[in-house]
Parts: structure tokens; C-alpha cells; sequence
């Protein structure tokens, strides 16, 4: 009976914060494999291994996802595959974002125009990241490399009023998946901008203060041979950035 008991303590306390490889499947592979796809992002696929991404996700038919901070839309066009049929896919530019645009003489409102057509389900938001907010409950929040962009001066914001919006927004039990570029924890907190990297321990103790649950973590991304000292500019790292993934629940209850 003692040994039983240790066993489940010990199943237990695996599975509050599992390691994760998932296998992806056959629809999530045919979403990365959708010939749709401009050859400039197919070309770093190997190194950001997506199909991988979406099994850790959990991003299938049906689901809600939102896209923040989607950049040239890279996963965005994949997930807009990988939801169908029936789900939905909102790419989320905040107006931090869409400043800097302005500022490059582009007009915000057009970014992903194109993607609109080709991806029906596709839906374009702007606005404040600490007000974020979806027109619809949704099942998953992803952000990919961009965590650590919100602790910047640049952006002047309030990553803990960030995470407390994002929370709302999801459905009870939906998922809030933060990859990004890690940084040594001996790091000083400028590593955000000096390297854009970000301590993994920094963006768990900010998640879970806005009541997430850190559920599962997975290290696809894991290349041993960036020690996190680097800028991920910089050509031997570039590409190839040592990344957690870190996988958050909004409890049920």
C-alpha cells in the first residue's frame, strides 16, 4: 500500500508540470505540409519544427486559437490549416506593433489582407496588448519568440496587465503557450533587450501570477549548443536559439 501510494505521489507530481513530446498528427503534418505556403517560411521549418509545435499546442479541428504577435504570419497560415474544419484563427497585432508600422510608412490595417482571402477563417486584431481582448472565447493563446519583446522600454507595458487579459479571454481549461529564446538565469533583467532572450523562471512566476497553471513543458526546441549568452542575431546562433515551451492553463474551475 506505501509503495502504491508513492507511486501515484510521484505520477502526480509528474503530471502537474509534465515533459511533453507529443507525436503530431496526420492533420496537424498536412498543415505544415499545405502547399500554400511561401518558401521563406517552409525554408526554417527544420528548425522550428511546427508540426511538433501544433501536437504541443494542441491546436486541432475546431479550436480557437489567437496568434499574438504573429509577425509575417508564419504560424498563422499553419494554424489557419491545422483548425479546420469548424475553428478559427485571430491574429492579434498590438498597437505597439502597428506604431512601428506607421512608422515605416505601412498601413496596419492592411497587414495580412492577403491572408484574409486565402484563409477564411482568419480574423485580423489590433490594439493594446494589456487590453487584450477576442471576440469570442478561445482555446489557445500563443505567442512564439515575442514574450520577452514586452518587457522592453520600446513597448512600454504592463506584461502583468498583459497575462491578466489574455487569461480573461480564454475558455475555462484553454491554453496559453509561450515559446521564446532563453537566457541564462544568472542573466540581469536587460538581457531582454540586450540579447532578446528572456529566463524561463521570469515568464513562469509572471504567468502563474495571473492564476495560470504551468501544465507542460517540452524541449523540441533545444539546441545544447547556444549557452543563452548570445544575441539570437548573432550567425552560429541565429535559427537555432536554445527555446523553452512552456504550456499554461486557465483552471475550469
Amino acid at each position: 500500500m506505501k509503495h502504491t501510494s508513492l507511486l501515484l505521489a510521484g505520477v502526480a507530481l509528474m503530471a502537474s508540470s509534465a515533459i511533453v513530446m507529443a507525436a503530431p498528427t496526420a492533420k496537424m503534418k498536412a498543415a505544415v505540409a499545405d502547399a500554400g505556403r511561401p518558401a521563406a517560411d517552409t525554408a526554417r521549418d527544420e528548425n522550428r519544427k511546427p508540426a511538433d509545435m501544433l501536437a504541443f499546442a494542441g491546436i486541432g479541428p475546431g479550436k480557437v486559437v489567437v496568434d499574438m504577435l504573429p509577425g509575417g504570419g508564419y504560424f498563422t497560415r499553419i494554424f489557419a490549416k491545422a483548425v479546420e474544419p469548424g475553428g478559427r484563427v485571430y491574429a492579434y497585432f498590438g498597437s505597439q506593433y502597428d506604431a512601428r508600422l506607421k512608422g515605416q510608412g505601412k498601413d496596419p490595417d492592411n497587414q495580412f489582407a492577403d491572408l484574409k482571402h486565402t484563409y477564411p477563417n482568419l480574423g485580423v486584431i489590433h490594439g493594446p496588448l494589456p487590453q487584450f481582448v477576442t471576440p469570442q472565447p478561445v482555446d489557445v493563446v500563443w505567442t512564439s519568440q515575442n514574450y520577452h519583446d514586452m518587457h522592453n522600454k520600446q513597448y512600454a507595458m504592463d506584461v502583468n496587465e498583459v497575462n491578466k487579459a489574455i487569461f480573461k479571454s480564454l475558455k475555462p481549461g484553454g491554453y496559453y503557450v509561450i515559446i521564446d529564446h532563453k537566457a541564462a538565469e544568472t542573466a540581469g533583467d536587460d538581457v531582454t533587450e540586450a540579447l532578446h532572450r528572456i529566463k524561463e523562471s521570469t515568464v513562469k512566476k509572471e504567468v502563474e501570477a495571473a492564476g495560470f497553471k504551468l501544465v507542460a513543458e517540452a524541449k523540441d526546441l533545444n539546441y545544447p549548443s547556444d549557452d543563452g549568452t548570445k544575441r539570437v542575431f548573432e550567425a552560429d546562433v541565429k535559427g537555432k536559439t536554445n527555446q523553452f515551451m512552456l504550456k499554461f492553463q486557465k483552471p475550469r474551475h
